[in-house]
């Protein structure tokens, strides 16, 4: 991955400036404009590139219902006891899992989750291709959580235009900024290269640590990891846990839940300081702990008062089923300038 900063960002913005000055035929944001003045007065380039991600992303509701034409949602199916709510259940909205699974969650039952089939995601890309896009980048959950970009690249091979997928490394907002800055990329026209790599140096640049009550449900799920060794002494602690190396690492131990909340904020605080402030991502996520969450977000506004607005979003089911109720998550990346998120 390129390694995050101004020298990345600088690279991109000089390709598709490169691309700009190359001249189309009045197209603004993919959609033709329709008079010869517009056209003079904008010379960007159709919008060729389609963007696909999964539920894992944790992409806040308000983006999602203003996402633009090239962007493309699956979400991941949850099981809960014996009731099965599959990809199609989710798309109708997940409000209504979400509820279900709290209430799973509190009681003790069951839950799990699988990766979208390779069928959902190839109806994903036929549609983009039927669409007129010329290539689409798929990012997902990190491959060591899930098996889902294994299912994009099978379905990828089906498809008759190109599909580069991306294993993000990581999951929630990590993923989605990365998605996100894709999308930026490709309205304005960038090809597929420079839209991946955008996503990439936003990749590049994040970081996500989250606090659980309990490690019970990472146990369930097998998505421990080296954070096993602290099973022992799960009614002692509790945990900071991170993602590296796309998997679920431990951070720290903690003796109570004010303290872990606070230490949560100083470690995720620590790794936002070697981003630029004016270009810096922030997100906040929870489940079953909005107002936590809420004061959360407000103490880190005024930590770093010239970054862009704090993003809270809900953990979405494929996510919270492993890490339980009550859990927070501090995300930073680094956010493109203005110039590419145009």
């Amino acid at each position: 991955m390129p390694e995050p900063g101004a020298g990345t960002w600088g690279r991109l913005l000089e390709r598709l400036e490169a691309l700009r000055a190359l001249g189309s035929s009045g197209f603004k944001g993919g959609r033709a404009e329709g008079r010869a003045g517009r056209a003079r007065k904008s010379a960007a380039p159709p919008v060729r590139v389609a963007v696909v991600t999964d539920s894992a992303a944790a992409l806040p509701q308000a983006w999602l219902d203003q996402a633009p034409d090239w962007f493309r949602h699956v979400p991941m199916p949850v099981m809960v006891g014996e009731e099965i709510y599959s990809s199609a259940d989710l798309a109708e909205g997940e409000e209504r899992v979400a509820e279900r699974l709290s209430l799973a969650l509190a009681m003790g039952e069951t839950v799990r989750t699988s990766r979208p089939s390779p069928a959902t995601l190839a109806a994903a890309y036929r549609e983009l291709e039927a669409a007129g896009y010329s290539a689409i980048l798929s990012v997902h959950l990190s491959a060591e959580l899930s098996g889902t970009v294994d299912a994009a690249r099978i379905a990828a091979a089906e498809c008759g235009i190109p599909v580069q997928v991306l294993d993000s490394r990581t999951a929630a907002m990590c993923q989605g900024f990365a998605v996100q800055t894709a999308c930026g990329l490709a309205g304005q026209g960038a090809p597929l290269e420079l839209v991946a790599a955008g996503a990439e140096a936003s990749l590049a640049g994040s970081a996500v640590h989250f606090y659980v009550p309990s490690l019970e449900q990472l146990r369930r799920g097998g998505r421990i990891g080296n954070a096993a060794s602290w099973l022992g002494t799960v009614l002692a602690i509790k945990p900071i846990l991170g993602i590296a190396g796309g998997k679920v690492v431990p951070v720290e131990r903690v003796r109570s839940a004010a303290r872990a909340r606070a230490r949560l904020e100083d470690l995720a605080g620590a790794a936002a300081t070697s981003i630029p402030e004016e270009s810096l991502g922030l997100a906040v996520h929870h489940f079953g702990s909005h107002q936590a969450a809420s004061e959360l977000a407000g103490r880190l506004a005024e930590a770093f008062p010239a970054a862009p607005p704090v993003v809270i979003s809900t953990l979405p089911p494929v996510l919270a089923a492993h890490v339980g109720l009550g859990v927070l998550a501090i995300v930073s990346a680094q956010l493109p300038p203005r110039e590419l998120s145009a």
